[in-house]
């Protein structure tokens, strides 16, 4: 149990101490952000900020986890897809970078990316086994899925991933409220391990899928002692496309893939506002 917070301490230290080192580099190496003309004039004023802070996420939560982490299948699936969405970002924010511009790896090329990621997600879940049903909140209802069930899981990885790189526009946003989905799931991690102590079997597996949702939680708690307003360093794909992977993840091998509807709530509005935004721009 002790070893979920010293999880999250590990990385939250990597994080802070290794900070100012790898903002340091990015000012050297002059990897700054480009802002896009037509959006607002006041994020002008951050154009040059370095980005690709993500690394230090996925860094800091690296170390956080593989120092406590018994390797199960499920904490490594997740730990997986969290490595596999930050590379995607990372190679996203490299190509902005190398072209100047604030557009990077086209949208049907991340999709494909993604997909791919949601079927390695998909073979983990059939290796463990996991029930193909999905669970209605309030209702008490587990409707089967069957195949449909690893549609679902593209839509909750890729979904997850997408909204929350929309949701980082603002200092500080999108690791804050992906700090909250997590410990949520964290949390549920927990107790779930705790509550099948008392049927004399425990569920090990849900103890290590703390381990790297306390992780992500220190190294981006640690991150945002330098992304909080005002910015000296922005996530970039890199960090928002990981932890949105590690959010989507947890939620299907905690099999309560609905339930991140509600728990990351702020993602699924912002979404949902930028999509109607787009239709009455396309319409208009």
């Amino acid at each position: 149990m002790s070893h979920v917070l010293v999880a999250a301490l590990v990385a939250l230290l990597i994080s802070i101490l290794t900070g100012p080192l790898f903002i340091g580099f990015l000012r050297r190496r002059a990897l700054g952000q480009h802002i896009r003309e037509d959006g607002p004039q006041h994020h002008s004023a951050k154009q040059g900020t370095p980005t690709m802070g993500g690394v230090l996420i996925v860094a800091a939560a690296s170390g956080g986890f593989l120092a406590t982490s018994v390797r199960t299948a499920p904490a490594l699936a997740i730990f997986g897809t969290m490595l596999a969405c930050g590379a995607i970002g990372f190679v996203d924010d490299l190509i902005k970078l190398r072209r100047r511009r604030s557009l990077g790896m086209s949208g049907r090329l991340k999709m494909l990316c993604l997909i791919a990621i949601a079927a390695a997600v998909g073979a983990a879940a059939h290796h463990q086994h996991l029930s193909h049903s999905v669970a209605i909140p309030v209702a008490n209802w587990h409707p089967q899925l069957g195949w449909g069930w690893y549609v679902l899981v593209f839509f909750v990885i890729a979904g997850a991933a997408n909204a929350v790189n929309l949701t980082d526009g603002i200092d500080g946003l999108a690791a804050g409220t992906a700090v909250i989905a997590l410990a949520t799931f964290t949390a549920m991690a927990v107790t779930v391990y705790i509550r099948s102590g008392v049927s004399g079997h425990r569920i090990g597996t849900r103890l290590d899928t703390a381990y790297i949702g306390a992780a992500v939680i220190g190294a981006a708690i640690g991150f945002l002692w330098f992304n909080a307003f005002p910015a000296q360093v922005f996530m970039g794909d890199t960090g928002s496309m990981a932890m949105g992977g590690a959010i989507g993840a947890m939620a299907i091998f905690l099999k309560v893939e609905l339930l991140l509807l509600l728990v990351g709530g702020i993602f699924v509005i912002e979404a949902l506002m930028i999509g109607v935004i787009g239709a009455l721009t396309f319409l208009g």
